[in-house]
């Protein structure tokens, strides 16, 4: 393009270039525009950010597991953890060798999963992660086995139908220090629900029943997730099951050693009423509530294994089903005369019932009895000029108060 001629105030034409003019209007452009310290121009900085951009968008994300990839002997008191940098994660899945799988929660971020239980011990793992842009990783570990171990023995047995007395009792093969650990890790539900509660008798013994008699008919589920818990310094738990039991018919015999007789109610009608006879003055019977916890058609009773001496060894007594760990039983007794029974207290402490010799006699007292209980009828004795049972002494729980039972439990 040409050159401009502008005419000044004398009439002259000066000559500028379009350069000039645009200069004189203040619109040169920036991108002509020198700057100091070998900048670049203001175009050559926006795309210097630009390339900038695309490089962080384009970074690989870097997945990071804990425990590490080949660890052998990694830890099972800690969760497995997950994280991300550079990226989000999309998914995360932990399976054990055994078939068991981790399941887990992530951060808001999605930049980190937590598993939400701790991992087994003795285990191995795999660990399959997929992050933000289809960045895949997959680790594997073994966590270490523990030293030394327990198990919580239970009664009833699994599948059995019990009496409306029959507690869960828990018996554990080494001493538990942190009760509260181990009572959480195992549930004890009912149908018809009812307030279940645990109560501790010692360090190695937990009992679970509920404020009164279970209602017949009620199934019991226990549930043992022992495996792993830390039960005292470097003890741990193995069991993680779940068992089954039912409650029959409600069946409560009452012993009254004043009257010298058993009244048998279920459900709530005397079904029976039976002459007996209990502990002499020199071996007192316990007196309370008693549940039936073993049962026998034939067992030989020892007076030494109960502190007696050698007072008696009888081979075959009929009938016996236990009532105390002491040694208390509620029996058949084919030795002494028939006229014994509703009239005198003659035994060592025992409660019982006429009854023949070799335990197949059905019209007797000692069989009819037997025939018609169950492991956890209750038995009640009364009047027999001795105190109250020890609750532990058997399963005898129901001789503490609701109150004093719930101060018995290590979870509150």
């Amino acid at each position: 393009m040409g050159d401009s001629h502008i005419s000044n105030r004398s009439g002259q034409s000066e000559k500028w270039s379009r350069r000039g003019i645009l200069a004189a209007l203040g619109a040169v452009p920036a991108v002509t525009l020198l700057t100091g310290c070998g900048s670049g121009s203001a175009d050559a900085s926006q795309g210097s950010s630009a390339t900038a951009s695309v490089r962080a968008v384009t970074r690989k994300a870097v997945v990071k597991v804990t425990p590490a990839d080949g660890t052998t002997k990694a830890d099972f008191t800690a969760p497995v953890e997950v994280t991300v940098t550079d990226g989000t994660l999309a998914s995360v899945k932990v399976t054990g060798n055994d078939g068991s799988t981790l399941d887990g929660s992530y951060n808001k971020a999605r930049t980190t999963w937590t598993s939400s239980r701790n991992p087994y011990s003795g285990t191995k793992y795999t660990v399959a992660v997929t992050a933000q842009g289809g960045t895949e990783e997959t680790a594997a570990f073994t966590t270490k086995s523990p030293g030394e171990t327990f198990v919580g023995y239970f009664t009833p047995e699994a599948g059995s139908t019990s009496g409306v007395g029959m507690p869960v009792s828990i018996n554990f093969t080494h001493a538990v220090s942190d009760r509260a650990a181990v009572q959480k890790a195992i549930t004890v539900t009912a149908e018809p629900a009812v307030e279940i509660v645990g109560h501790w008798f010692s360090d190695t013994r937990l009992d679970f029943r509920p404020e009164t008699y279970w209602a017949p008919g009620t199934t019991i589920t226990l549930s043992l997730r022992l495996r792993d818990v830390q039960g005292t310094d470097g003890v741990y738990g193995v069991q993680s099951k779940d068992v089954t039991f039912h409650i029959g018919r409600r069946q409560i015999s009452t012993v009254d050693l004043a009257t010298k007789k058993m009244v048998v109610e279920r459900g709530g009608e005397t079904i029976a009423t039976y002459p007996v006879s209990g502990g002499d003055t020199d071996h007192t019977t316990w007196s309370g509530i008693m549940v039936i916890s073993e049962r026998f058609k034939q067992t030989r009773m020892e007076s030494s294994t109960v502190g007696l001496g050698d007072e008696y060894d009888i081979s075959d007594v009929p009938h016996a089903q236990r009532l105390t760990t002491s040694g208390t039983f509620v029996h058949g007794n084919y030795w002494a005369a028939d006229s014994v029974f509703g009239s005198r207290n003659t035994s060592h402490g025992c409660v019982g019932l006429h009854d023949a010799k070799g335990a197949n006699d059905s019209s007797v007292d000692g069989y009819k009895f037997y025939e018609s209980s169950l492991l956890g009828d209750v038995v009640i004795v009364k009047n027999s000029g001795e105190r109250t049972v020890e609750p532990s002494n058997g399963l005898n729980g129901w001789n503490l108060s609701w109150s004093d039972w719930e101060a018995g439990s290590a979870v509150h």
